[in-house]
């Protein structure tokens, strides 16, 4: 049967306008990106004036928007993925409520991390203010691009290592191996190491015990009354100790005492509040896990918030840490450690993160809540306490970590023990008990009942080896191809600069 003309024309308009429309949707987002840039440029103008040295902190303004927009879409996922992953926020609350918190962290408590990036990774830089200058910038313009690469294809990495690895490439470059503090990038690469596993180790003891109290008793819901505020008891005084001893330092500097006590009181509080709360909305709920699970949503939420703060507070200086550094070299001739942040630059940090993570973010939080494992309220809860716990040990210890490391991690361990736990309930089903000691592969007695069990064993793999794998390789090369980067951009950028 012919159409008629006029409905394949109106067909034909119909989808070009789809077309533009999606165009425009994918434009949207790097537009209002530039237009970040442009605003942070015009801030660093207004704040320098109008001078060869200003011109240089207008360029390197510029740069460090682009990295924090880079920590913005990457790193913030790690905080905000498993509560989207469990259903316990929608995307675009999860995106609002970190934006404000990252923002508030970084303008708060943001300006006393600054100094390990800006001078404690250089020793003995014996060369001009000029060349420090290419140094910063040029660590500041490769690990954005890496974190931008990563982003791109799918895979959290460390925006800290990232910029250790920047700022390391291009001292070698400007000034030889003897520029790096070596003990500083060992120390590192042995947290790099160790945050992951502790982190899952933690998630997955975390995870048994929520079992163990909670979801594998007869009474859940009795349970959940009595072992729910406990949780949120020690997720309360874990990071008001952190935030205390690490997040206020600009509002309030307190000694290792006044910090416990803090905790203690935050724990008290939680413990207190929690009590009532979880009485009142147990009473309408059912004795099942998935009713019990909704129990831990809220303090889900709130740990999330709390991830995306101190998050704020500490990555910021990924971003204006070099800038910093460029600030006080060209004001004083040699980066200074202890001089007053200004308030724009710590700005620009605050800002580009928030603008990052609400036009790019999505992706990532996809990844790390929806693509490693299945999450509901209490698996996710148990990931975001045990980061808390694991950077707050690391915190005491000394031990620089990554928070992005430390988040993946827990994630990965606790899908690693559903898997366990899973093969093991099938190896009890499918093995008599006169044969629990005999290897089950020996039980097969025909191909189709071993390929039966394969796919068996197959299907209870809980976690996707796909984006483990993926995750793995680019934590493991972020560093050194980060520094690699650096140093080319910086012989690039010296030959015309210098």
């Amino acid at each position: 049967m012919n159409r008629n003309p006029l409905d394949k024309e109106l067909q034909h308009i119909s989808g070009m306008n789809t077309a533009s429309q999606a165009l425009v949707q994918r434009m949207a987002a790097p537009g209002l990106a530039v237009l970040f840039l442009a605003l942070a440029a015009l801030w660093a103008f207004a704040s320098v004036g109008h001078s060869p040295a200003g011109t240089v902190v207008v360029i390197a303004s510029i740069v460090a928007g682009y990295m924090a927009l880079n920590i913005g879409a990457n790193d913030v996922a790690n905080n905000m993925g498993p509560a989207v992953g469990a259903r316990a926020l929608t995307m675009p609350a999860a995106l609002l409520i970190a934006a404000i918190c990252e923002a508030a962290g970084a303008l708060l408590a943001g300006g006393d991390v600054v100094q390990t990036v800006a001078s404690d990774l250089l020793v003995g830089l014996n060369i001009a203010p000029a060349s420090l200058v290419l140094v910063m910038i040029s660590a500041l313009l490769a690990s954005a691009m890496w974190v931008h690469l990563a982003t791109f294809i799918g895979a959290p990495v460390s925006t800290t290592h990232s910029i250790i690895g920047g700022v390391t490439g291009a001292g070698i470059a400007a000034a030889g191996l003897s520029a790096v503090s070596w003990p500083s990038i060992l120390t590192i690469a042995f947290g790099w190491v160790v945050s992951p596993v502790a982190g899952g180790a933690i998630a997955a003891l975390l995870l048994l015990l929520t079992q163990v109290t909670i979801t594998g008793r007869i009474d859940k819901l009795q349970a959940a009354r009595t072992w729910v505020p406990a949780f949120v008891a020690v997720m309360a005084g874990t990071f008001a100790m952190y935030l205390a001893d690490k997040g206020l330092q600009r509002v309030w500097d307190p000694g290792t005492p006044a910090v416990v006590v803090v905790g203690l009181l935050a724990a008290a509080i939680g413990w207190t509040i929690s009590f009532s709360g979880v009485r009142r909305r147990s009473q309408h709920l059912e004795n099942r896990k998935k009713h019990v699970a909704t129990l831990f949503r809220l303090p889900l939420i709130l740990a999330a918030a709390l991830l995306s703060f101190s998050h704020g507070a500490n990555d910021v200086a990924n971003a204006i840490g070099p800038l910093a550094a460029i600030v006080s070299t060209l004001a004083d001739g040699q980066a200074t450690p202890d001089a007053d942040l200004p308030f724009w630059v710590l700005s620009i940090g605050a800002f580009g993160i928030a603008v990052g993570l609400a036009l790019f973010g999505p992706r990532l939080i996809r990844t790390v809540g929806e693509q490693i494992t299945k999450l509901n309220e209490i698996r996710a809860f148990c990931a975001a306490l045990s980061t808390g716990i694991t950077v707050l040990i690391a915190s005491a210890l000394g031990m620089p970590v990554s928070t992005t490391h430390i988040a993946i991690g827990a994630v990965f361990g606790i899908g690693f023990l559903r898997e366990y736990r899973s093969r093991r309930e099938m190896e009890r089903k499918a093995v008599p008990i006169y044969a629990r000691f005999v290897d089950p592969r020996a039980l097969n007695a025909t191909p189709e009942m071993a390929f039966a069990n394969a796919r068996e064993a197959d299907h209870r793999r809980l976690i996707r080896r796909q984006s483990v794998y993926r995750i793995m390789g680019a934590w493991m090369v972020t560093l050194p191809c980060s520094a690699l980067l650096a140093a080319l951009v910086f012989f690039v950028v010296s030959q015309f600069a210098l």
